[in-house]
C-alpha cells in the first residue's frame, strides 16, 4: 500500500487485494499490520485507522470528503462510506490546507535558466513572428449547416498520397461543431462562439484559412472573419453555400481553393526557436487513482521546466481543480489573479445549482471504478498537472494566453470542450493525462497522452505516448519521469508525431462551449 503524506487517513492499494489479507504498516509509515476487511481493487483507499460517522478523511495530507458511516481500520473507503457536500469546499480546503487561501504565499520567485541552459525546438516561424509547431490547413465553419461541406473539402486530401508532393504540410483539417444558429446574434453563446473560431484562426499552427459558411445564419462570416485580426500574410478564403450554388459547386470550390494554397502552406520550413514559445495545454481524462501519484506530478515537474525555460503552461478544467483551489490562490502572483480564479469558482457553484447539480457530480463512473470517490480528491490530484510554479494569470474560456509562466483557463471538465479552449487560446502542444484509458487528439495542436499505470499503457500501447506507471514500480522517480517527458515535448514540438497524430484523431475534437439558450 502507498500513504502520500504523513497523518492521511487512508493508503492506497497498489494491487487488488482480498479480504482477511494481512498488510505491514511500515511501508505506510506505521508500526505492526493491518488485517483488511473487505476486499479492496488496485488503486482504492483503504481505512489506516477507525473513522467515526462524520469525521474527515484525508490523502495528499487534504480533506477528501466526511465518513458517511463508521468506518473500521483495514475497510474499503469509497462512496459507500465517504461523501462530499457542497459546504466542505471553502471551509474544508481552509481547513485542509491550515491556512486557507493564504493569497501568494506559495508564489515563488519566476528564475529563468542561465543561457547556456536555455532549450531550442524547430518550430514553423511565421512573418509575424508566431511560432507553430505543425503547419495545417484549417477549414473552418460558421454553422453547423455547412459542416459536410467543410468536412468533404478535407477528406479530399486525406487519402494515401494525396499530399506527397508537399512533405511540408502536415494536413488540411476540418473542425466542424454544432451550433452557429438559433442563438441570440449578442448573447453569451455567440459571443463565446466567435471567440472560439477566431483563436483558432489565429493560431499559428493554421497556416492558411478557408471559412465555410450556409449563408443565413446568425454567425455570420463576414462579421466572423473580420474579427480575426490576421496577418495579411495569412490567407482567408471565406465562402457561402447558399451564394456559391449548392454543396457540391462549395465542395469543388473549396478543393480548388486548398490546391492553390498548398504551394504556399509547404513553402514553410522548421528553424530552430527557444523553448520559450511553447504554450502547454495541461489536461486530463478518464482520471484514476494513480494520475495524482504518477502522471499528474509528473507533468507538474515538466510544465515547471518550460516556465524556467521561459515557456507558458496552462492548466484548465475548473470543476477539476474544486475544492483544491486553494493550492492555486496560495500560488497567485497577485491578488487580482487569485480573485479572478475565485469569481470563476463561485460562477460554477451557481451554474450547476441553477441547473440542479453539484460539484460532486463531476468524478465519471469511470473516475469511481479507478478509485476516485469524490471531486475533492479528484482535483487534488488533478492540480498536481500545474507542478509549483507562481501562477502568472488565469483566462476566461479561449482568451488569448499572452503571459509567461503558469496560467489557468476557465473551462469546463469536459475533455474536449476543456482542450477546444486551451488551443483556442495559443497551447501549441497539449500534453493529457489518463489512468481509464482516454483517447484523444486535437489539431492542429500535436496531443501527447501519459497513462498513468503500465496496465494501461501495455493494454492501449497505440494510444498511449507515455507509461508513467514505471513511477510505480519503482523503474524511474517522479523527478525522471519529469524530465523525461520535457524532452518528448520538445520533441513532438519539432515534428515528431505523437500516436494521436498516427492515428488520425483531432478533427472531431473540435467541441467549443456551448452557453445561452437555443432559440
Amino acid at each position: 500500500m502507498l500513504r502520500l503524506a504523513p497523518g492521511d487517513t487512508v493508503a492506497v492499494a497498489r494491487e487488488a487485494l482480498a479480504a482477511g489479507t494481512v498488510v505491514d504498516l511500515a511501508a505506510v509509515g506505521e508500526a505492526g499490520s493491518l488485517t483488511l476487511r473487505s476486499d479492496v481493487p488496485a488503486g482504492h483507499k483503504v481505512a489506516l485507522r477507525d473513522v467515526a460517522a462524520g469525521e474527515p478523511v484525508r490523502k495528499y495530507g487534504q480533506l477528501i470528503g466526511l465518513a458517511s458511516a463508521p468506518v473500521a481500520a483495514g475497510e474499503h473507503v469509497h462512496v459507500h462510506n465517504l461523501a462530499f457536500t457542497a459546504s466542505q469546499a471553502g471551509a474544508g480546503s481552509a481547513d485542509a490546507a491550515g491556512e486557507g487561501y493564504a493569497v501568494g504565499v506559495d508564489a515563488r520567485p519566476r528564475l529563468l535558466v542561465p543561457q547556456a541552459e536555455q532549450r531550442t525546438f524547430d518550430g514553423f516561424v511565421r512573418a509575424d513572428g508566431r511560432v507553430a509547431t505543425r503547419n495545417y490547413i484549417g477549414v473552418l465553419t460558421s454553422v453547423n449547416c455547412s459542416a459536410t461541406a467543410a468536412r468533404r473539402i478535407a477528406d479530399t486530401f486525406r487519402w494515401p498520397g494525396a499530399l506527397d508532393a508537399y512533405p511540408n504540410v502536415d494536413g488540411v483539417v476540418a473542425l466542424t461543431h454544432g451550433t452557429g444558429c438559433g442563438m441570440d446574434a449578442l448573447g453569451e453563446g455567440a459571443q463565446l462562439l466567435r471567440r472560439t473560431i477566431s483563436g483558432y484562426a489565429r493560431h499559428p499552427n493554421f497556416a492558411a484559412l478557408l471559412v465555410i459558411g450556409l449563408g443565413c445564419e446568425v454567425n455570420q462570416v463576414a462579421a466572423l472573419t473580420s474579427g480575426f485580426d490576421l496577418p495579411p500574410e495569412v490567407p482567408v478564403v471565406a465562402m457561402t453555400i447558399q451564394e456559391i450554388g449548392g454543396t457540391t459547386l462549395t465542395v469543388k470550390a473549396g478543393v480548388e481553393r486548398v490546391r492553390e494554397l498548398l504551394p504556399l502552406v509547404d513553402a514553410a520550413r522548421r528553424v530552430p526557436v527557444p523553448a520559450s514559445e511553447l504554450v502547454l495545454g495541461l489536461n486530463c481524462g478518464g482520471s484514476d487513482a494513480w494520475s495524482g501519484v504518477t502522471a499528474n506530478p509528473a507533468l507538474g515537474i515538466a510544465s515547471d521546466l518550460l516556465v524556467a525555460q521561459g515557456g507558458t503552461s496552462v492548466l484548465a478544467e475548473t470543476p477539476e481543480v474544486y475544492g483544491a483551489e486553494h493550492l492555486l490562490t496560495r500560488r497567485a502572483r497577485e491578488p487580482e489573479v487569485a480573485e479572478k480564479l475565485l469569481r470563476r469558482i463561485r460562477w460554477w457553484e451557481e451554474y450547476t445549482a441553477a441547473h440542479g447539480g453539484s460539484m460532486d457530480n463531476n468524478p465519471s463512473p469511470g473516475n469511481k471504478a479507478g478509485g476516485l470517490t469524490t471531486i475533492l480528491e479528484k482535483s487534488l490530484g488533478a492540480v498536481a498537472k500545474g507542478g509549483s510554479a507562481a501562477l502568472e494569470a488565469v483566462y476566461e474560456y479561449a482568451e488569448p494566453i499572452t503571459a509567461k509562466g503558469f496560467a489557468f483557463m476557465d473551462t469546463p471538465g469536459y475533455d474536449p470542450v476543456s482542450v477546444t479552449g486551451l488551443v483556442a487560446g495559443g497551447a501549441n502542444v497539449v500534453c493529457f493525462t489518463t489512468g481509464r484509458g482516454s483517447v484523444f487528439g486535437c489539431k492542429p495542436a500535436p496531443s501527447i497522452k501519459l497513462a498513468t499505470n503500465s496496465e494501461v499503457f501495455a493494454r492501449m500501447e497505440d494510444d498511449m505516448d507515455v507509461d508513467c506507471g514505471r513511477v510505480l514500480t519503482g523503474e524511474q522517480t517522479l523527478e525522471e519521469a519529469g524530465r523525461e517527458l520535457f524532452e518528448l515535448v520538445l520533441e513532438v514540438a519539432s515534428g515528431r508525431r505523437s500516436k494521436s497524430e498516427e492515428l488520425g484523431i483531432g478533427d472531431e475534437e473540435f467541441q467549443p462551449w456551448q452557453l445561452g439558450a437555443v432559440m
